[in-house]
């Protein structure tokens, strides 16, 4: 299941997303972002050859079980993190930033034992 950051980001993306709109299309994608339609056409062009996003005819965006395991494993370490940074006194905008860069490269061993540590 091995992805590159922005897949992981645009997936992200996509999850989050579907939390508040009832469909998800490129452009909704592209306005979160901020990248042109075009890079995100191909981004998605990308994602669904990996079998990780399936595109209606309609242009509906939806994860696939690898797409979602992915999107909700990134979103967990990007939620905790920026909460952790937070309480640590880190300003809720830098913290998010960070905890963006941290998500990506974090093992699973060193975002576990974090985990495990702030929930005591």
């Amino acid at each position: 299941m091995q992805v590159n950051e922005s897949a992981e980001n645009y997936l992200e993306t996509i999850y989050r997303l579907s939390k508040t709109h009832p469909v998800v299309r490129s452009v909704d994608v592209a306005e979160e972002t901020g990248f042109k339609k075009s890079s995100v056409s191909v981004a998605m062009k990308n994602l669904r050859e990996k079998e990780h996003i399936t595109v209606t005819k309609e242009g509906f965006i939806y994860l696939t079980d690898s797409g979602k395991a992915i999107a909700e494993m990134i979103y967990e370490r990007h939620e905790l993190l920026t909460a952790w940074l937070t309480s640590l006194g880190v300003d809720e905008d830098i913290a998010s930033e960070d905890a963006c860069r941290l998500e990506h490269v974090l093992s699973k061993e060193s975002f576990e034992a974090i985990k495990k540590h702030i929930q005591k």
